[in-house]
């Protein structure tokens, strides 16, 4: 049975730790249990081993870009996923390749938080 006090777990991926840190902090400022990753081989792992129940994903990253791990991921799961990208012009493929939601760089936490918790059912 699950826990109804468990806060809900967000999985932000982005390879710069600034964004990450800005992200992580305002999600949990608004009670959600964040995990990150800064590329997008440990945001599989993590995917894999933590069970979130949103990923909040970067389009451009060095190893494996957004557009690889929406992929991967939706290979085997269908757990939400909102693509973050300040280039406007990668949401069609975004969307194509399964992610339930764009949201655009720059954007405030109370908004992503908002948008998340509208996917989550809350």
């Amino acid at each position: 049975m699950p826990d109804a006090n468990r806060k809900q777990r967000i999985l932000v991926v982005d390879d710069h730790p600034s964004i990450v840190r800005f992200v992580q902090i305002g999600l949990e400022m608004r009670d959600f249990d964040v995990v990150t990753a800064g590329s997008g081989e440990r945001a599989l792992e993590l995917a894999e081993s933590t069970r979130p129940d949103a990923i909040v994903l970067d389009v451009i990253m060095p190893d494996m870009d957004g557009f690889d791990v929406l992929s991967r991921l939706r290979e085997n799961s269908k757990v939400p996923i909102i693509v973050i990208s300040a280039d406007i012009e990668t949401r069609p493929r975004a969307m194509q390749l399964g992610a339930n939601e764009f949201v655009a760089k720059p954007f405030n936490t109370d908004q992503l938080a908002k948008r998340i918790r509208a996917m989550l059912g809350d």
